[in-house]
């Protein structure tokens, strides 16, 4: 089973290579743009690790498999990124991994879990429904991720499938 710590700095350049290699299932349906967009600069997951915010999934020789990076958007935790090599994707090592930062937030005093994500994909909003989120409508949608989202249109993702989620932590 693999465990989960909070990941090294000489670990980083792995948490990108996972990242690219989790766009992969993207490709086979059609979506091209999303498999192809570069991982999180470095520079961004240097500063996150720095501060304890990527947690790496490793497999029995301690090797990244999987990782989340957080954020804090609007006083919630927020996952900016979980990406699962395929190699070890459908174990519940994502789960596991929002799981183990839901207890940070919850720690942190955070009240919830948030993330942008594809509702169509079935392994982006239909996944995390079964995680324990919920698609946020309306006014429930903070400014912190109208912001996001409005980020993420910009970079040419299709905004009429793209939503945000919730997961309280208490």
């Amino acid at each position: 089973m693999e465990s989960i710590r909070t990941a090294r700095a000489d670990e980083l350049t792995e948490v990108q290579r996972i990242e690219v290699a989790s766009g992969a299932p993207f490709r086979e349906i059609g979506m091209t743009e999303v498999a192809d967009m570069p991982p999180l600069p470095l520079d961004v997951l240097v500063a996150a690790q720095r501060v304890g915010c990527v947690r790496v999934a490793v497999d029995e020789a301690d090797r990244p498999v999987a990782f989340v990076v957080v954020d804090l958007v609007d006083g919630c935790a927020h996952v900016q990124q979980l990406s699962v090599d395929p190699g070890y994707a459908r174990r519940g090592i994502g789960r596991r991994l929002l799981d183990e930062v839901a207890g940070w937030a919850a720690g942190q005093g955070r009240p919830a879990l948030t993330l942008t994500t594809f509702r169509s994909v079935p392994w982006n909003g239909p996944y995390y429904v079964r995680c324990g989120f919920r698609e946020l409508t309306g006014a429930e949608v903070t400014p912190g991720l109208i912001g996001l989202l409005a980020a993420e249109a910009a970079l040419g993702l299709d905004p009429a499938d793209r939503i945000a989620m919730r997961r309280p932590v208490g």
